[in-house]
């Protein structure tokens, strides 16, 4: 018979080292703060849903990291009965505290513009690619020159960043294809034209060539920012919720959205993922957020800014055509 730390023991060198690095360090932060202390010494055949619930119950953590808790006991339990070492159930009948619905801070159409024309290189173009695609923080942090396409105006989805280190994206359907505005692409063919080469090819990385720490990013570029500006103090994810908000109001098909933000299981991984064919429905709405979003012209911005990032006059008209798109006047 086996304890839980001596269980635990074989279970994070065995199982929890195949996960990603992020989900590692959290699950081993649940061990050592609060599943070893409580639990560590009692039999695994001993654990059963009393034990469980009187857990839940004697923490004076928030209902989300309780809830967290048992996700983690939950993992290793099912390794533990599939390898043999108990037979029960002992989530069974257990209940799990309520979270209450957090507001999510999202930016205003105003804000976001602001936030867009006042921030400095490179971090304009981070907040630009942000504000119109919706992208994690870590997805942006990952994105390489290999991973745009600016003849196509599409970009791609293939790697994340956490604490500076690169891994997979957050989940399968994170792996995707969307379309980028065209005036975001002329922006970005300015962009790299200053752009400092690395060995990982990072649209963003360290003078080390590592990639960026988006907590970093938040702490010492945006939070700055944002007080200089007079807006709320939030993190990347905000631009992620403002985006998803504005294709709502712009009307965008909720599968489009979805696609766009990585939400979509898809049925066949091949199909699904890996030959995502980004279509005129999505490079429509793609043009919509750029007119909405590109930033004012500075005065030290080049004067060919304007000029390679305006849409024609006819490309507009057959991109809007039938949408009557006005670029809003409002925020959210």
């Amino acid at each position: 018979m086996a304890t839980f730390s001596e269980f635990a023991a074989i279970w994070e060198k065995d199982a929890l080292s195949q996960h990603k690095l992020s989900k590692q360090l959290a699950v081993r932060s649940h061990l050592k703060k609060w599943l070893f202390p409580y639990f560590g010494e009692m039999q695994l055949r001993s654990i059963g849903g009393e034990t469980i619930q009187a857990f839940i119950n004697s923490t004076k953590l928030s209902a989300k990291t309780r809830r967290n808790m048992v996700l983690t006991l939950r993992m290793i339990w099912k390794s533990a009965k599939g390898w043999g070492f108990v037979a029960h159930d002992p989530f069974e009948g257990v209940v799990l505290p309520k979270v209450q619905n957090q507001s999510r801070i999202f930016f205003t159409l105003e804000q976001l513009q602001r936030i867009i024309g006042e921030a400095d290189e490179p971090c304009r173009t981070l907040y630009w690619l942000a504000g119109e695609t919706g992208m994690r923080a870590g997805e942006l942090c990952g994105l390489t020159l290999d991973n745009v396409n600016l003849d196509t105006c599409v970009i791609n989805v293939k790697q994340s960043v956490w604490r500076g280190k690169l891994q997979a994206p957050k989940t399968t359907n994170s792996i995707r294809s969307f379309a980028i505005s065209n005036g975001l692409a002329a922006h970005l063919r300015i962009f790299l034209e200053s752009w400092r080469a690395n060995a990982l090819r990072l649209l963003f990385a360290t003078s080390k060539g590592t990639p960026w720490d988006q907590n970093l990013v938040v702490k010492r570029k945006l939070h700055p920012l944002l007080d200089r500006l007079g807006i709320q103090r939030c993190g990347l994810h905000a631009f992620r919720h403002t985006s998803s908000s504005l294709m709502d109001w712009l009307n965008a098909p909720l599968r489009l959205r979805q696609e766009r933000l990585g939400h979509v299981p898809g049925s066949d991984l091949t199909l699904g993922v890996y030959t995502h064919v980004v279509g005129n429905d999505d490079h429509v709405i793609a043009n919509k957020l750029g007119d909405i979003l590109r930033p004012v012209v500075s005065k030290s911005e080049p004067e060919r800014f304007s000029q390679e990032a305006e849409v024609s006059t006819v490309e507009e008209d057959r991109l809007v055509a039938g949408g009557g798109f006005e670029p809003p006047t409002f925020g959210l």
